[in-house]
């Protein structure tokens, strides 16, 4: 054997053996059926974006495994799916070396290199305080995945802080059914939730959560950065988020039926000769939806068929340029793929049952109606555990038997009614917002909770934070009442902690549950 044969046969030996030590297992089945659906929007141009299609499938279950899984490919642009299962963290990524791949251990990094599929499956793949970076990379499906509180000050730090970020000649990528989440704004640590930047191009970001952040994403990194452009987002929800959904900086957009809630100061900001088709969504709640913000340099929109309710708009002058209060087209963008809209109306409706990890990758009929997933579904493994995160718990309520406690409570309601196995009793905080814990004498392993909300006020709670009481750490965070599941934790307290709400909020039974 020539040496040179015997050294890459060395290497593949070595990064196998840390392949099958670190989660990493191979499948021997056709990879194709692995993804669900087929890109949409300006993925679908430049070739198109089909990802790891057609090579080999394997399951991972650490961000290590993620790594070796790159490396161990015949070259960097051998095809290949990876299927995510479990948490992903900083505690379970190190850097992987190899020929056909270029790893760190701070990040999932897919850097130089292409036709990668990424796809959460069985119980949901949550990215936790570690984000996905797309450099020098081509024809990347992301599908299926949770990434929340990703950090660029304080620790861990990852990704310069963003949930997804791309970066430096990236072409064709598909992020789909996505939930990405931080847990404040810059202030607190965070940056964008995704961004894109240096010469980026050919992307659509569909049926995707994005919420709980002082920044959406953007479409270049400043003024000048305008290298960037060909980006779909469609049927995404925006929520409690201070601005940038998305910013744009140069290049053309298209952002149809998105449903945006609770925008604290601006929406799309198109700036910098960007030109934006904005047709069919729904603004709910917010302030300065679209217009050209914090600059001198405009931007441009076409608008059609959206709907702006209770959007209040700022006077215009200076460096703030709102499109409303009656938005009218100042551009004309003509879009190259087909596509179907959703009537604005509907899009509230149908994004709340199709976007975001963990839905069944769902996707509109573009009547307004969800469709199940078609025949390119993945098999089911029969090991595998429910993938609906709303399945109600099984085992013991760990809360009956603990204590209660709170940070404010409203006169007539306890805070031991939310432990008492009762939901005609209930707590509510003394106003719109508040927080209410349960304890133990000793540390206990807890990993879902279900906050059960008190007849009558089902739908009151909205946004709200889970939190390890012992520590400040969050372990979680989103909308809505009901089974919230996070990585099995061991503690004294765990707060629920609600941020936001419609009317008067009360929680008949915060149940604790471990597995």
């Amino acid at each position: 054997m020539k040496r040179s044969a015997a050294v890459r046969l060395g290497a593949t030996l070595a990064t196998a053996a840390l392949a099958a030590a670190t989660g990493l297992v191979v499948s021997t089945s056709s990879a194709s059926a692995a993804v669900t659906g087929s890109a949409t929007g300006y993925a679908t141009r430049n070739g198109g974006t089909t990802g790891g299609a057609g090579g080999q499938t394997v399951r991972a279950t650490t961000g290590t495994a993620i790594h070796a899984a790159l490396c161990n490919r015949a070259s960097s642009s051998t095809p290949i799916i990876i299927e995510v299962q479990g948490t992903i963290n900083h505690g379970n990524t190190t850097k992987v070396s190899g020929g056909s791949c270029n790893t760190a251990a701070d990040k999932i990094e897919l850097k130089q290199i292409s036709n990668v599929s990424i796809v959460g499956v069985g119980s949901g793949a949550v990215f936790d305080q570690l984000g996905i970076h797309i450099r020098e990379a081509s024809n990347i499906i992301i599908q299926n995945v949770t990434v929340r509180n990703v950090k660029k000050s304080g620790s861990p730090t990852s990704n310069g802080g963003d949930a997804i970020g791309m970066e430096s000649g990236v072409r064709n990528v598909w992020v789909d059914h996505a939930t990405l989440e931080a847990s404040g704004g810059e202030s607190e640590g965070y940056d964008g939730l995704f961004d894109m930047k240096n010469d980026t191009q050919y992307v659509t970001l569909s049926y995707s959560i994005l919420r709980n952040s002082g920044r959406g994403g953007l479409i270049g990194s400043s003024e000048s950065d305008r290298s960037n452009g060909y980006v779909t987002f469609h049927h995404n929800k925006y929520e409690n988020i201070d601005s940038r959904t998305p910013l744009l900086r140069g290049g053309i957009s298209h952002i149809y039926n998105n449903h945006y809630v609770d925008l604290h100061e601006s929406g799309i900001n198109s700036r910098a000769g960007a030109r934006a088709k904005v047709d069919n969504n729904y603004f709910e709640d917010s302030k300065d939806v679209l217009g050209t913000f914090y600059t001198s340099e405009a931007g441009y929109w076409q608008v059609g068929g959206n709907i702006f309710d209770n959007v209040t708009w700022s006077s215009r002058s200076g460096d703030k340029q709102p499109a409303g209060p009656n938005p009218t087209s100042n551009t004309s963008v003509t879009i190259p793929y087909s596509h179907r809209l959703d009537n604005a109306n509907c899009v509230p409706d149908v994004v709340n049952r199709t976007a975001g990890a963990n839905k069944g990758n769902r996707v509109s009929d573009g009547n307004c109606t969800p469709q199940n997933p078609g025949p390119t579904d993945p098999p089911t493994d029969p090991t595998d555990p429910p993938t609906d995160p709303t399945d109600p718990p099984t085992g013991t309520n760990l809360s009956l038997g603990a204590g209660a406690d709170g940070s404010s409570k409203a006169s007539g309601t306890s805070y031991g009614n939310v432990i008492d196995g009762n939901t005609g009793s209930y707590w509510s905080p003394s106003g719109s917002t508040g927080s209410v814990s349960v304890k133990w004498p000793s540390a206990t392993s807890v990993s879902k909770i279900n906050i059960r909300e008190a007849a009558g006020s089902e739908g009151a709670i909205r946004n709200w934070r889970v939190l390890n009481h012992d520590t400040g750490a969050v372990l979680t965070s989103g909308s809505g009442a009901g089974v919230i599941s996070f990585p099995q934790t061991s503690l004294r307290k765990v707060t629920f902690e609600i941020t936001s709400s419609d009317g008067t909020p009360r929680v008949a039974e915060f149940e604790t549950y471990n597995g």
